[in-house]
């Protein structure tokens, strides 16, 4: 069952910086954009990119990232040969262990790529939202006779010291990598996709596992690789890309959708699936006051609602503000709640007369300002006040 490339997909990691959205969910399972979670873009373009074969690995709380992707059926992932698979740790005969880093996840995994002995794989982050065309990278690849193709992006000065940084020469061959440098010598930016010849990569793997060490690609593998010149190669990527890690970045995110023109989700050539419930119409009721804003299905709306992303089957009652804000699937806002540049979890409950968060300019130069996050099922009783950068639960 052989197959030029296929796609593995890293997304076990805790997402520890979510706090209070991924205490039971892992990551990649948080929603994002009003109808979709985070996964939906790295599985929408691998089917999309005409790479049919995923493997997804997972490990922190993967109850509901596992039942969202199910059989892979809304991404066309639903195949005979190849398809989407969940891969979670395993024991052996010779004990057991959890994915110590990623490149130990893909190293756990070799039986499963082998299934399919591919030419190519390409490594993903399961936590990124952008839409990129894998194919044009594996082409690239090809087309350099490369080992490995690590696709860039090129961040400001200031921000390098957050990524691995490569330095290419004229013809993009990476000269030398450095993981999160303090004084960056340039700004092109590892994405966190890769793509590897399976060849070269599984013998990497095999002797980064006995040599001990972290285990991942950013700290062990592509330094390796480059220390005993393989042919490594930078893919420029210049649409738009955000890691959501952070809570900030995902409200961002979310904000971006209504913002920015780079992130187009009504491109009718390059669809982002998802799984969604079967719900009803939205009901946009009389004293509703709806503006700059997404409103998904089965939601009921009869407050203001201003340049906020408001998920499926939300209901939010009359003399409500919800203003620069997130409002994931599910959740009730009562009569006479304001919530201003806050995230809303899923299920949650927010009784009469709450306040939650507000601008900057109402937050005052002088106090710490962000945005205010209310876990996902909580019920946040009437005439509470919850702070801007606050968190309920506490993390």
């Amino acid at each position: 069952m052989k197959k030029e490339c296929i796609a593995m997909l890293l997304a076990g990691g805790q997402g520890s910086r979510l706090y209070a959205l991924t205490q039971k969910m892992a990551k990649p399972a948080v929603p994002f954009g009003g109808k979709y979670r985070i996964i939906d873009f790295p599985l929408s373009n691998c089917s999309n990119s005409g790479i049919d074969t995923v493997g997804v690995l997972t490990q922190y709380q993967p109850l509901e990232l596992n039942d969202y992707i199910g059989n892979g059926q809304p991404w066309d992932l639903d195949r005979l040969r190849g398809g989407v698979h969940i891969l979670p740790p395993y024991q052996t005969a010779s004990g057991s262990s959890w994915y110590e880093g990623t490149a130990n996840a893909i190293y756990q995994n070799i039986r499963f790529i082998d299934r399919y002995n591919p030419e190519y794989i390409i490594v993903l982050g399961g936590d990124h939202i952008y839409k990129m065309d894998y194919s044009k990278m594996v082409d690239f690849h090809k087309e350099h006779s490369a080992d490995a193709t690590i696709a860039v992006l090129n961040v400001s000065l200031e921000e390098a010291s957050r990524f691995g940084i490569m330095t290419c020469d004229s013809d993009c061959r990476i000269v030398d990598f450095t993981e999160k440098p303090k004084e960056p010598k340039s700004t092109l930016a590892s994405m966190g996709i890769y793509v590897f010849t399976w060849d070269k990569l599984r013998k990497y793997l095999i002797e980064n596992e006995n040599a001990g060490g972290s285990k991942d690609f950013g700290k062990d593998i592509i330094p390796a690789m480059l220390q005993n010149n393989e042919r490594m190669y930078a893919y420029s990527f210049n649409g738009y890309w955000k890691d959501v890690g952070t809570l900030y970045s995902l409200w961002e995110a979310n904000m971006d959708i209504l913002n920015s023109s780079d992130l187009e989700l009504y491109d009718a050539d390059w669809k982002i699936y998802s799984r969604n419930m079967s719900l009803p119409p939205q009901y946009i009721g009389p004293e509703a006051d709806i503006q700059d804003s997404l409103v998904s299905d089965g939601c009921s709306v009869n407050g203001s609602i201003h340049s906020s992303i408001i998920y499926s089957g939300v209901t939010i009652e009359n003399n409500v503000v919800i203003d620069h804000s997130v409002v994931m699937p599910g959740a009730v806002i009562k009569s006479g709640a304001v919530v201003k540049y806050a995230i809303i979890g899923a299920d949650s409950v927010i009784e009469s007369d709450v306040k939650i968060g507000a601008s900057k300019e109402e937050t005052g130069e002088n106090q710490k300002w962000d945005i205010a996050v209310i876990g996902h099922g909580e019920v946040i009783s009437s005439g509470v006040s919850v702070a801007p950068g606050q968190m309920i639960p506490t993390v």
